[in-house]
């Protein structure tokens, strides 16, 4: 989800709230938020990294190349 806010949140220096999340088995393997206080991040094989947001239409590139990553990355397990 992507919301386009008044404002930017603390922690980031854009007007969207964004939380996108990649599901497989009802586990989370791949999530982008930018939660209040804690700024743009990504989370991918277990670890928090820093993202650094600069357009909605590549915010959604970036997710789904990182998708393209974990399913290749995972074909065979």
């Amino acid at each position: 989800m992507l919301w386009q806010l008044p404002k930017p949140l603390a922690g980031s220096l854009h007007g969207y709230k964004y939380r996108l999340a990649y599901v497989v088995n009802g586990e989370c393997v791949l999530r982008y938020d930018n939660e209040a206080g804690k700024g743009d991040h990504r989370h991918f094989k277990g670890k928090e990294h820093p993202y650094l947001f600069t357009t909605p239409d590549q915010l959604l590139a970036d997710f789904q190349q990182d998708i393209a990553r974990w399913n290749h990355e995972n074909r065979n397990a």
